[in-house]
């Protein structure tokens, strides 16, 4: 019983925090307005 109720309680504060983030937005940043250049090695 004791497992559960612990289980129960993380959940409910996990919740909790996605909750709260979610209310609060995302911070106000600025994204890059250039994409991430990957090089990809030649095909032989």
């Amino acid at each position: 019983m004791r497992a559960l109720i612990a289980a129960a309680t993380g959940l409910a504060a996990a919740l909790a925090l996605v909750f709260t983030l979610t209310a609060l937005g995302s911070p106000a940043g600025k994204t890059s307005p250039r994409p991430l250049l990957t090089t990809v090695p030649a095909h032989p």
